[in-house]
C-alpha cells in the first residue's frame, strides 16, 4: 500500500514536473511518421524487404532503440528516410531519458517559495519537539531569511 502511493506520487511527478510525457508524444509522432514514409518509400522498390506498415513500425523501433535492425530498407531514399530516423529517433529516446532524471533529480535544487514556507511552518508545527540545537537553527534561518527580505525590499524600493 505504501509502496504504491509512493510509485503513484513519483509517476505523478515525473509527469507534471518533467518533459517526459511531451517527449514520449513527441517520439511516437515521429516513429509514425517515419516509419510510414520509410513503407511508402519502399513499397516501390522492387527488392524491398520491408513488405508492410507493421515491418516497417517494427523496424522503427528496432532503429531507434539500437535493438539491431533485420531488415535493411533498399531504395535510396528509403535509406536516406531510415538513416535520418536512426539518427533523431536514437537521440530523443535517450534524450527523453536523460531530460526526465535530470530534471527529476534537479527540481529539489529549485525549490519554489512556497516550500519553503511550507518547511517553516512544518518547524513551527513541531516546536515542542526540536532540541536546543534545532531552534537555535530555526531561529538563525528565519533571521537570515528576514534580513534577505529586507535588503530584497529596499532593491525594489531603490530601483523605482
Amino acid at each position: 500500500m505504501i509502496f504504491s502511493k509512493r510509485l503513484k506520487s513519483f509517476l505523478d511527478e515525473i509527469f507534471r514536473q518533467t518533459p517526459f510525457l511531451r517527449l514520449i508524444v513527441l517520439l511516437v509522432f515521429l516513429w509514425g511518421s517515419f516509419s510510414s514514409a520509410l513503407y511508402y518509400s519502399e513499397r516501390l522498390a522492387g527488392s524491398a524487404t520491408i513488405l508492410s506498415l507493421g515491418d516497417a513500425l517494427y523496424w522503427g523501433v528496432a532503429a531507434f532503440s539500437t535493438a539491431g535492425i533485420a531488415d535493411m530498407p533498399t531504395s535510396g531514399i528509403s535509406k536516406i528516410i531510415g538513416g535520418t530516423w536512426i539518427v533523431i529517433g536514437s537521440v530523443l529516446f535517450f534524450g527523453i531519458i536523460v531530460a526526465t532524471v535530470t530534471a527529476y533529480f534537479m527540481r529539489p535544487l529549485q525549490r519554489p517559495a512556497n516550500q519553503i514556507v511550507d518547511a517553516i511552518e512544518y518547524n513551527l508545527e513541531q516546536l515542542e519537539e526540536l532540541t536546543v540545537d534545532e531552534l537555535d537553527l530555526l531561529k538563525e534561518t528565519v533571521d537570515t531569511l528576514i534580513v534577505h527580505v529586507e535588503n530584497l525590499k529596499e532593491q525594489q524600493l531603490s530601483a523605482q
